[in-house]
């Protein structure tokens, strides 16, 4: 049975490469991206193989057995056009590309996947990556030493640890089988989109209900304002639903939709490599796979900047703490040159320090005791002091305790001149 959907392909250049080495295949039941890596003519030419070896897939399957085995042997095919490439043009040395292919059959979907573009699926409103990245940082998420948004930013992020190469004959990829209903959207990408627009804007895209074409348009402006610093390649697919049907014309996009055209460049020279660097950067491999013992150097390397970023961590936080604790003691010897005059027990003390305490800590301690008693200040003073009485100084605090003695002595004073009252006396029995 033919796949009923409708679909699109479009891939650019980008803001920053001089060349694209993307690859995308939209056509009746095969869709595919590829993302090549190799420098300035590796990643188009390996890109492009991988395309036109899988361009005869596009066919109707009797059983998602035989497009699984199709899938694999035609990705066996194309590492071994990669290998003769690089044999017969040794300047195409280390050429490589990665692959993420579905071929519809039925109401399954059968893929197969290998580097760092991705597949999602768009389904019930929500966007789920269906393939994982065969990157070195993606093991180091897989293994909890980092979350996937420090993926996102790790210099390492395009070390490539499986891809379609001239080093393997035999590639390994990932193959499964998932079933797919009417209102399904499939997005195949390079990571020249996934690496710039993040899944919440893509799933934003998505929700818009456009058709392929313009959500595709979307995408690729995304990408293109967030810098597009790689190539960008999208190929979306609808499972029936509102869009129309496609009439199936196969759509090629990316280095693979012109090969014949693909030549070496010469070697720049010296002073056009000065005068243009930022377009030789634009130019060297955006993916590189390694040899095991670079892994094991990479492997290494994080475990230095991980321990670099703990210390760090530390540092900052001593530092915090040193802050914190110079501000802690600058404000509490503030408080020690504040005075206050307040009760202990049943006398009048001079306090040094404020009245407030933080939790346990008391900011403020008895400097003298003036052997006032509380008893033998008027009514209003004894008062004040109860709620405390602020003092701009120790001066000033001794000149209201002086107050608070000259009040105390006048009411003393009072009772010392007050007579006593003359006793009555008792009438005596049997008195004439």
């Amino acid at each position: 049975m033919v796949f009923e959907g409708s679909s699109v392909a479009i891939s650019h250049t980008g803001k920053v490469r001089s060349n694209n080495q993307d690859s995308g295949y939209s056509g009746a039941n095969l869709f595919v991206v590829a993302d090549g890596m190799g420098g300035h003519a590796g990643g188009d030419v390996a890109s492009s193989i991988a395309i036109h070896r899988m361009e005869p897939l596009d066919q109707v399957y009797a059983s998602t057995d035989d497009a699984q085995a199709s899938l694999q042997a035609a990705a066996t095919t194309a590492a071994g056009d990669l290998i003769r490439a690089a044999k017969e043009r040794p300047e195409l040395a280390g050429l490589g590309t990665t692959l993420s292919a579905i071929i519809m059959v039925d109401d399954y979907a059968v893929i197969g996947h290998i580097g760092d573009s991705r597949i999602y699926l768009y389904r019930d409103d929500a966007l789920t990556q269906i393939t994982a990245d065969h990157t070195f940082v993606q093991r180091l998420v897989d293994s909890g030493r980092i979350t996937p948004e420090e993926a996102r930013y790790h210099p390492r992020r395009s070390v490539l640890m499986r891809v379609l190469s001239d080093m393997d004959a035999d590639p390994e990829l990932d193959m499964f089988v998932m079933h797919t209903q009417p209102g399904d959207r499939w997005l195949l990408c390079s990571d020249g989109l996934s690496g710039v627009v993040d899944e919440a804007h893509i799933l934003k895209a998505m929700r818009m209900g456009a058709a392929p074409g313009r959500t595709a348009d979307n995408l690729l402006k995304q990408a293109l304002d967030g810098g597009a610093p790689d190539n960008v390649t999208i190929v979306l697919v609808d499972v029936g639903g509102q869009h129309a049907i496609s009439s199936g014309t196969p759509t090629i996009v990316g280095s693979a939709s012109n090969p014949a055209n693909i030549t070496i460049p010469a070697a720049r020279s010296t002073l056009s490599n000065w005068l243009h660097p930022v377009r030789q950067a634009a130019n060297e491999p955006s993916h590189f796979e390694p040899a095991p013992e670079y892994l094991e150097e990479l492997i290494e390397e994080d475990r230095r900047r991980a321990k670099r970023r703990r210390l760090g961590w530390i540092a900052g936080m001593l530092v915090v703490l040193a802050m914190l604790g110079v501000a802690a003691f600058a404000a509490y010897s503030w408080t020690q040159t504040r005075y206050f005059i307040g009760a202990d027990d049943d006398s009048v003390v001079i306090f040094q320090g404020v009245q407030q305490n933080i939790g346990p800590i008391t900011l403020s301690t008895p400097l003298r005791d003036t052997d006032i008693l509380l008893a033998d200040l008027p009514e209003y003073q004894r008062l004040s002091v109860e709620r405390t009485i602020t003092a701009r100084s120790l001066s000033d605090a001794e000149a209201i305790v002086a107050r608070l003695q000259a009040g105390a002595d006048a009411i003393t004073s009072q009772q010392t001149q007050t007579p006593l009252p003359t006793p009555v006396p008792t009438p005596t029995e049997g008195a004439g």
